[in-house]
């Protein structure tokens, strides 16, 4: 039986994020979706902070038993794959990015708030918002140090994600490849079937 493969959404996104694949990924293999702090069922407390959601999902790890996955991260939940990839390298098997670059400093911008309830802390968005605006310099160090083979897709023109970000984070991990599939930045909603024959082959392998 295949390892599990453990799902990370993206910024604002909840595990709900990934049904569209989840069912295709569980015929042969134990899938889970978590909820990254602030978001959904996942604990609404701060400091949020992209290491913090690191130490989340490796507590995460340790309470299901599951000692050795598969990780797929979607742009935020990317990013933290990375850095639980990266120091926990002997617990990722493989590593799959949905459209996610290096991180570089930016021009700050502060988003609206969208009306109505919201199903995400709106202070964790502007808390992480900060720290991709102002990254860590040592999370692009940290890249070198992820030993899994890693499949990074790239959602193309249409995508916010500057491609040069995605090649940059390529060439810095290891062992890392990378397929565009041109829909924009929601790569595995848009073209599910695209995505999953992207992604199941390079788990199978």
């Amino acid at each position: 039986m295949p390892v599990p493969v453990v799902l990370l959404p993206a910024l604002g996104e909840t595990r709900a994020s990934w049904d569209g694949v989840t069912p295709v990924l569980a015929r042969d293999r134990a899938v889970h979706a978590v909820d990254l702090r602030g978001h959904g069922e996942a604990s609404w407390e701060p400091p949020y902070t992209i290491a913090g959601m690191r130490d989340d999902v490796v507590a995460l790890l340790d309470q299901r038993g599951l000692d050795v996955v598969d990780l797929v991260g979607h742009s935020l939940g990317g990013a933290v794959a990375c850095r639980v990839a990266a120091s926990h390298p002997d617990r990722v098997r493989r590593l799959v990015l949905e459209d996610v670059g290096a991180l570089r400093p930016r021009t700050p911008s502060v988003p609206d708030r969208p009306d109505g309830p919201l199903f995400f802390d709106w202070d964790m968005v502007l808390s992480v918002r900060r720290q991709i605006d102002s990254p860590d310099p040592a999370w692009r160090d940290e890249l070198a140090r992820i030993a899994a083979p890693t499949l990074v897709l790239a959602g193309g023109p249409t995508s916010h994600v500057p491609d040069e970000t995605i090649d940059e984070l390529v060439s810095r991990v290891q062992d890392a490849r990378r397929v565009t599939i041109p829909v924009g930045h929601l790569i595995h909603d848009a073209a599910p079937r695209a995505w999953l024959g992207a992604v199941l082959p390079f788990l199978d392998a």
